[in-house]
């Protein structure tokens, strides 16, 4: 069964969760978004994001504002203590990770090295 974690291990801002629910209701799926990490990118990590049909027996779970953000337990320890923020700019709208483990990253916000 996965786990819920508290509030503050690893967390959707309340922009992110409305962004997210959004994105769920048009596209009729839950209200759940998967974020992982994979090798690669401009720094040696690259997060991953996409809405999430069911929750995975390793998954961390952590609700904000009725949604889920999902982590499976080998990305949650890169990202633990991290904030999943929704960011508009004129540059344009991406979801974007506070990382406090990152030691490094790179300009297009999606990519880490620890």
């Amino acid at each position: 069964m996965a786990d819920t974690l508290p509030h503050d291990a690893v967390h959707l801002t309340p922009a992110a969760a409305a962004r997210v629910a959004a994105i769920a209701e048009k596209q009729g799926k839950p209200a759940m978004l998967r974020l992982s990490v994979e090798g690669g990118g401009c720094s040696g990590f690259q997060y991953k994001f996409g809405l999430a049909d069911t929750v995975e027996a390793d998954d961390i779970v952590a609700d904000t504002d009725g949604v889920r953000l999902v982590v499976d337990s080998v990305s949650m320890d890169l990202v633990r203590g991290s904030a999943v923020d929704f960011v508009e700019s004129l540059g344009g709208a991406a979801f974007r990770v506070e990382n406090p483990n990152a030691a490094a990253g790179c300009g297009c916000g999606s990519s880490f090295a620890v």
